[in-house]
Order: structure tokens, then sequence, then C-alpha cells
């Protein structure tokens, strides 16, 4: 399994408030976190920081003392985690005013025993590439995609969408959330992208699959590249998982 991954700026912000981790080498598992903060000129870098840094302490925490996972316990371990950064964010954002409307999207990507156990809270992605098609595994916590779910605007004019940054859901802004948590087969062959708005607003979703099946080792900078290309009006992180 290889992971490759990277993070930009962009051509626009004048800081990157998204943050990523991934795990260091663990024969049992493999963990992958991406957070996209927002809030005030320090807010969203410290969301993301922090809630990336928590989940990946508590993930590693409960499993620590375990060589075999059974899949009931992963979805629960992912969600307490959530849970629990949530908590350190809100509670951060209450000490200082300046910190007050910060929160985070948090992507969540747990690799155990050919399967992918993912967390997911606001409008980050999550995609698989199986079998030549690329698929969202994820839906966004936001106000266009509430749209789109209620059959009053089409898939394709929420790209382009006024709001389509407006979330409904997010990490850190409310004392409790309930994140989604799945899993999927993650079969040899297979890959996932788990990546921020920042390349999903420039570039469409059939030129990121091309991009990533033309030359995989370097795709997170290519994508990243291309989005800048087009504008890179947000910071853009990349994190792509090969299962060879």
């Amino acid at each position: 399994m290889n992971i490759y991954a990277d993070t930009d700026i962009g051509m626009v912000r004048k800081m990157n408030q998204d943050s990523y981790y991934i795990s260091e080498e663990n024969d049992n598992y493999k963990l992958c976190i991406l957070a996209d903060g927002m809030g005030g000129y320090t807010g969203g870098e410290i969301a993301s920081r922090l809630a990336c840094v928590s989940t990946a302490e508590y993930i590693k925490e409960n499993l620590k003392n375990d060589n075999q996972y059974r899949k009931e316990k992963l979805i629960k371990i992912i969600h307490q985690a959530m849970q629990r950064a949530n908590e350190i964010v809100f509670e951060k954002s209450r000490e200082y005013e300046e910190l007050e409307q910060m929160g985070t999207t948090l992507e969540v990507c747990l690799i155990y025993n050919n399967k992918a156990y993912i967390g997911h809270i606001g409008d980050s992605r999550i995609y698989k590439i199986q079998q030549n098609s690329m698929k969202r595994i994820t839906t966004d916590h936001s106000y266009v995609q509430k749209l789109v779910k209620d059959g009053t605007i089409t898939q394709e004019e929420a790209i382009n969408h006024p709001k389509r940054n407006m979330l409904m859901k997010a990490l850190g802004c409310e004392e409790t959330i309930e994140p989604d948590v799945m899993v999927q087969n993650f079969n040899q062959g297979d890959i996932i992208l788990i990546c921020s708005d920042g390349l999903t607003n420039m570039i469409a979703e059939q030129e990121i699959y091309n991009i990533i099946t033309r030359n995989i080792a370097e795709a997170p900078q290519n994508l990243i590249k291309k989005a800048k290309e087009l504008g890179g009006y947000d910071n853009i992180t990349v994190i792509i998982i090969a299962n060879n």
C-alpha cells in the first residue's frame, strides 16, 4: 500500500488553513486524516490542526493494545474520535473571542484488513477509484447539497452555485456533532482520494480521475498545479491511498 499527499496555500489565500495527517508505518492499519478549517484570520488553521491531532491521538490510543480489530469497534472508535475532536475545537473557540467562529471539516480514513473505515463531516470529500471509475462516497454537509437532495437544483447547477461553500454541518461549531461513519471494501487495485474543496471546486471529477490514473505517484502535485492554473481560490490538500 502506498500513500501520496500534498497541500498548498493556493493563489489567493494568505494562510493555509488545511491540515492533514498520515500515520507512520504500522503492520496492522493505516490512518489518514484531512481537515479544512474556517473562521477568522488564524481560527481555521487552529481548528483544522486541533482536529487532526486530537483525532489521530484518540484513534492510536484506542488501538495500541489490540492486534485484532472488530468492525463494530473500529466504527465506534472513529465516531468517538470525531466527537472528542469536536469537543476540543468547540472548547478552544470559547476561550478566545477571535476564535469564536472557527470550525473545520474532518475526513478520517482508517484502512484495516481490506476495508476503509470512514468518518466524514463538512464538505471535504472522499472518493473511491475502482474498475476504471471514480465514485464519491461522502455526501457534502452543505446548503447546495440539501438543495440537490430536495430537487431544487441539479448536481450540475450546484457546482457554480453562489452559496456552494455554506456548510450545514461542521466540526467545532456546536457542542455536539453527529458525523457520517461508513465502511467500504478496499481491495487490491482500489484507490481512495481524500481532498479539500479547494480541489473539487476547481477541477471536474472526470479530470481529477484522469490525472490520478495517468501518474498516481505524482498526482497530488499535478492536481494542485492544475487547480492553481484554474485560479486556486482556496487552499488545496490531496491524499491518495493506493492498495497495490
